[in-house]
């Protein structure tokens, strides 16, 4: 029986990513619990750790770790500045559209990082969203990732006006980025012929 059990108990980590639904929810429940934060452009950081499951066969921190973690600290920043709030009334959703990440220094076991997060403009379809990853040994930006959220059944300019009650301007978008979208519209121009 205790046999039949212990089976049971670990179907749904074998067949499911169980701790990426756990972590989801306490992501939630740790954003959920600090203070808001009223501006949607304020800069937020997280802090991490490079774990035993963090770790590729090179011993440092496995690539695909920094994407994960990358999805938890965009949770975490769209839960405290309200945009998390703002997609549910709305009945919108945001997904991700593109992500382009730099890797720069390893990150190694049992290092400890911080993860910042800010919005740095938009469109008429999604928001351009910076994240660094700084060691807090030193605090070298380790990694650096550029990404695009796009928002479904909805715009970024309705979020921001339900959630602010007021028109939000768009900041200017930087050059890196501009340059960054004219890369990902040639790729897309490519595959669609």
């Amino acid at each position: 029986m205790w046999l039949a059990v212990a089976a049971l108990s670990v179907l749904p980590f074998a067949f499911f990513d169980l701790w990426y639904f756990l972590r989801g929810v306490l992501v939630l429940l740790i954003a959920s619990s600090e203070a808001p934060v009223m501006d949607v452009l304020r800069e937020q950081t997280v802090r991490g750790i490079a774990l035993l499951q963090d770790i590729d066969f090179l011993g440092h921190m496995n690539n695909s770790r920094y994407l994960r973690e990358c999805d938890f600290a965009r949770f975490s920043l769209y839960v405290r500045n309200g945009l998390f709030h703002a997609t549910r009334k709305l009945k919108a959703n945001m997904v991700l559209g593109a992500a382009t990440i730099r890797y720069r220094r390893s990150l190694h076991l049992f290092e400890q990082f911080k993860i910042q997060s800010r919005i740095l403009c938009w469109d008429e379809k999604a928001f351009y969203v910076e994240q660094e990853f700084i060691s807090c040994r030193d605090s070298f930006v380790c990694a650096t990732m550029l990404c695009r959220q796009n928002v479904l059944y909805s715009t970024p300019d309705k979020l921001l006006q339900f959630l602010c009650k007021r028109k939000v301007e768009c900041p200017d978008f930087p050059e890196e980025v501009q340059l960054w979208i004219k890369y990902n519209l040639a790729s897309s121009a490519r595959l669609k012929a």
